[in-house]
């Protein structure tokens, strides 16, 4: 008899439909074909394990599985379960009447429990697409699938319940989420607020603009003076996600097999700290089995690399044109895929090997042109992609015991909201624009246009620090950030001043004197 079951396998952070086709003839044989990896051939024990565990036997016949389409690779252990309950029924010892109503994903253990699965959400949305009434996979993964409305998403946790169901002996309950109730009510809860910071009015200025636009920022400053600390409040500033943002963002770390067990949809930007031993292969994703890399996870989200110069030349490098395009493609010699990498990228370093370079009350002992050689480390076409360049200085401390507590975070994501709005607007009929950062030369003439006084600013800048034309277009684009924070329709000249005073690091004023000079 022949008979099919239905999975996926996932393809970037996407499913694509798979069919297991079983087919139980005279004879005593078990074939697997339809490039399966050793994942899958090794399930052939797992599955004669699990069927004696669960009442039921591996049928003595002549048993052939083709997973279809046949040129796509299938990986890992989730076509257990489709594999099981598809011999079952081939051998005719389970009725293959609602097969085609489900999708079916699981790894199966030796005693017949269901293990959790990678990509369960991508999955469910392809069950949807596909028409089907429902989906049955681990309960670890229910929740996380039953994101996706109108489908029945069905929580089992052995076997023996899944044969019980499709044979209709029990009644499953299916899971149920209320995603946008509890998306609302997750989405403005933070374990950090920028009420902690001390201080540092300059940065939380900084940081508040670069939000406020979804511009890079690079935070210069020695040990102690509050880099990573700003850094990690930094998620509770900016602009909550949008459902179609958590749903994309929930997407990519269940690929990757990043959610908790139970999880939903993820309701606050991602915050990823890479550690600076870092590969490219994990940075940017790919791999023998192709993986989101850290850049992909941190999309929606922010990236943040400390210590940014230890990290290798080459990691830095291949950040390059995602940080333009917003997306990775990684292409090998068997696959070809893309990921999506629309992050904003929050860096800090040292201003100096020993750490003390323009430090207001210790001296720094690096040697003459240490300060330039550490800074070179980081490459001039990279620096241009980052809008922001703070230097920060470590807060007194007579400051640090009398201040009061700063300006709580709630209060600074209202004024980023309100930019954001105005951007949104701005922006609503340029397609993947959504942002001051993301402008292209186009929107920039259009939106960016500097008065006489500005422009003076900016060709005074432009000359005596030899700056690039990328970063005279990222100078723009604060600008435009700045005044739209002012709720100015125009570019005024102190925006364009702030803008020019966020370029600190710029070559030919760092490492040699203290700093550009204002304007």
């Amino acid at each position: 008899m022949l008979v099919k079951t239905y999975g996926a396998a996932l393809q970037g952070i996407d499913a694509i439909a798979v069919t297991i086709e079983v087919s139980a003839e005279n004879g005593i044989a078990y074939h697997l074909v339809g490039l399966p990896d050793a994942a899958v051939k090794e399930g052939y024990q797992r599955v004669m394990s699990a069927l004696k565990h669960s009442g039921s036997e591996m049928p003595r016949r002549h048993i052939i599985i083709n997973l279809a389409p046949a040129d796509v690779k299938k990986e890992g252990s989730a076509y257990d379960l489709p594999i099981a309950v598809g011999i079952l029924a081939a051998a005719e010892k389970l009725s293959a009447e609602r097969l085609s109503r489900y999708m079916i994903m699981g790894e199966l253990s030796l005693d017949g429990s269901v293990g959790p699965i990678r990509g369960a959400l991508p999955m469910s949305i392809l069950a949807r697409k596909m028409g089907m009434k429902g989906m049955i996979v681990p309960s670890a993964n229910a929740t996380e699938a039953a994101v996706v409305n109108n489908l029945e998403v069905y929580g089992v946790d052995n076997l023996r319940q899944v044969i019980d169901f499709l044979s209709g002996a029990i009644e499953l309950k299916p899971t149920v989420v209320d995603t946008r109730r509890e998306f609302a009510e997750a989405s403005q809860q933070f374990d950090f607020d920028f009420a902690d910071v001390k201080g540092q009015e300059n940065v939380r200025r900084a940081f508040e603009v670069a939000c406020a636009g979804g511009h890079n920022i690079l935070l210069v400053g020695p040990p102690g003076s509050g880099k990573s600390m700003m850094a990690k409040r930094l998620p509770s500033i900016l602009p909550p996600l949008t459902l179609q943002e958590a749903l994309e963002t929930t997407k990519i770390h269940s690929v990757a097999g990043k959610l908790p067990q139970g999880s939903r949809l993820l309701t606050q930007r991602p915050f990823r700290s890479p550690h600076h031993t870092i590969s490219p292969v994990a940075l940017v994703g790919g791999g023998t089995n192709p993986m989101p890399g850290e850049i992909s996870l941190a999309h929606n989200g922010v990236l943040f690399l400390d210590e940014f110069p230890e990290f290798s030349r080459s990691v830095l490098e291949v950040m390059r044109q995602p940080l333009e395009d917003r997306h990775i493609s990684i292409s090998r010699a068997k696959y070809s895929i893309d990921y999506p990498s629309a992050f904003m990228l929050v860096a800090s370093m040292n201003p100096c090997p020993c750490g003390y370079y323009n430090h207001p009350t210790k001296q720094c002992e690096c040697p003459p042109g240490a300060v330039k050689k550490y800074l070179a480390r980081i490459s001039g076409p990279l620096l241009d992609r980052i809008d922001l360049q703070v230097e920060i200085l470590p807060v007194p401390f007579d400051d640090l015991a009398s201040a009061p507590d700063g300006e709580p975070s709630a209060a600074i994501r209202e004024r980023v909201n309100r930019a954001r709005a105005i951007q949104l607007q701005r922006y609503a009929s340029e397609k993947g624009i959504y942002c001051n950062a993301q402008m292209n030369t186009r929107l920039l003439k259009q939106y960016a246009t500097l008065d006489k006084e500005s422009m003076d600013i900016l060709r005074a800048v432009m000359t005596r620090f030899d700056m690039s034309a990328r970063a005279y277009d990222r100078i723009l684009k604060v600008a435009r950030t700045i005044a739209d924070l002012d709720g100015s329709e125009r570019i005024l000249p102190h925006h364009t001043r702030e803008a020019v005073g966020y370029r600190n690091l710029d070559r030919s004023s760092w490492g040699g004197t203290n700093g550009p000079t204002p304007f």
